[in-house]
């Protein structure tokens, strides 16, 4: 059942109701009120940012009005824009979410990048093969499908809900036919031999979940976020299984959270892989992309 909202947008014209919904996001301190009021509100009345301008004095319906009531009560509960959307844009390309899944941040988007540089560096006579570590919606692999039209991608998560989101995903952008996605613990349930391994697995130290954003402690699945007691069990865990994977000269490519490139550096090393460039850094110069080679024997 629908719970009831006091609808502070009745009678109200679609600029002065983009207008209302950003002073009440900048008065709950919300990052970036301007632009969620006006993603919200073209939501809400299914309209792009032109639609917004030109029918800018036009009032809003009761329906219209009831809808971005909901959307603002669920913004200010801190629920996260994308969530309340139910997708997110990564790499240019549009990804249904689900509860099971982590919203695709531009961070990540140098785990992409510093896979395609690797793989343009290489001469291979067969259609590279890929594996997603912890797929969620499956962004970093359909990604990567995307830009490498011949390549064939497995996706795996524990969650059989990521990988439906996923696989639902893989059809919306007609690469079903070039991805397959299993349920397993990291590579458990793989055999390869891989071209590429790609994975955003969970980083955060266990003890600093709480002190997260809302946006994310309440919403982003904690399974994707809880990298144990000092935030590296996963790495511990999937860089040996790549290292097995991987063809001669394939490469494993992670994300990293701040501060963390160095000691993935040492155990992709102590795991047999040769780190032979400096990790990838993000927008805001944060070591992210950290990569490393199977060479030959």
């Amino acid at each position: 059942m629908t719970r009831r909202v006091n609808n502070a947008f009745t009678g109200l014209s679609i600029e002065s109701a983009r207008r209302a919904l950003s002073a009440q996001l900048r008065s709950a301190q919300l990052d970036e009120a301007e632009l969620d009021a006006r993603i919200l509100l073209g939501d809400a009345l299914g309209l792009d940012l032109t639609g917004l301008i030109a029918q800018g004095a036009r009032p809003l319906t009761a329906a219209e009005s009831a809808r971005l009531a909901q959307h603002a009560q669920r913004r200010l509960a801190g629920e996260p824009v994308a969530r309340i959307l139910g997708t997110r844009e990564f790499w240019g390309l549009p990804f249904r979410l689900s509860e099971a899944t982590l919203v695709p941040r531009p961070d990540t988007e140098t785990v992409v990048e510093r896979a395609l540089e690797i793989f343009r560096e290489r001469r291979q006579s067969h259609p590279p093969r890929i594996a997603d570590i912890g797929t969620g919606s499956g962004a970093i692999l359909l990604a990567l499908l995307h830009e490498i039209p011949d390549a064939y991608g497995v996706g795996t998560d524990l969650s059989l809900s990521a990988l439906e989101t996923a696989r639902d995903n893989a059809v919306a952008l007609g690469l079903a036919g070039h991805a397959g996605f299993v349920a397993c613990s990291y590579l458990a349930a793989l055999q390869g031999p891989f071209d590429l391994i790609v994975s955003n697995p969970p980083y955060i130290p266990s003890a600093e979940i709480p002190t997260l954003s809302i946006e994310v402690r309440e919403h982003d699945p904690h399974l994707a976020l809880d990298g144990g007691n000092d935030g590296y069990d996963a790495y511990r865990a999937l860089i040996p299984q790549a290292a097995e994977r991987l063809v001669s000269g394939g490469a494993l490519i992670v994300e990293a959270g701040q501060g963390q490139a160095r000691t993935i550096e040492t155990l992709m090393t102590a795991g047999g892989l040769t780190v032979d460039r400096p990790p990838k850094a993000d927008l805001a110069g944060i070591p992210r992309a950290v990569s490393a080679r199977k060479m030959p024997p």
